[in-house]
């Protein structure tokens, strides 16, 4: 069990597992998991960790769509985005690069999500770790956060 799934737990909400083959050696983690489990790309959503002015924060976006650093920075109020270093991201969240999950994080981070979540009644995120995903709804995951939706992707 990951720390993301202990978060869903605790909180109360509901929430599918799907587990996966994960091939080591591609790097298009959402891709692969969209793919694996025949899920629109659209409806698959990868978590990606940003520096906002300085200050670390969460975007979750459909794979099938390029996250907008510009976008981000405006979502956060922030003048500049970039990617977050690996590293950091892996020390801060406690989860590795391609199986980042929103969810049971370290420390929370303000988060936003891209609005096409609100096409879906389920979106999938990863569960913690390569090779798993959790169906969840997408006002689950906004509550659960505390995020805030907003167009980050281009």
């Amino acid at each position: 069990m990951t720390p993301a799934v202990r978060a869903l737990e605790a909180a109360g909400v509901a929430f599918t597992v799907h587990e996966f083959d994960h091939d080591g050696a591609t790097r298009d983690f959402g891709r692969v998991a969209a793919a694996a489990l025949a899920l629109d790309p659209d409806q698959v959503f990868k978590t990606l960790v940003v520096a906002a002015d300085g200050a670390l924060a969460v975007a979750v976006a459909p794979v099938s769509r390029q996250l907008s650093l510009k976008a981000m920075a405006t979502a956060l109020g922030a003048k500049r985005a970039e990617l977050g270093e690996p590293s950091t991201v892996e020390r801060i969240t406690g989860y590795v690069v391609g199986g980042i999950s929103p969810f049971g994080q370290r420390r929370r981070l303000p988060t936003v999500i891209d609005d096409t979540c609100e096409l879906f009644d389920t979106i999938y995120v990863s569960g913690g770790r390569r090779g798993l995903d959790l169906g969840v709804a997408p006002g689950d995951l906004v509550a659960v956060t505390g995020a805030i939706v907003a167009r980050i992707t281009a």
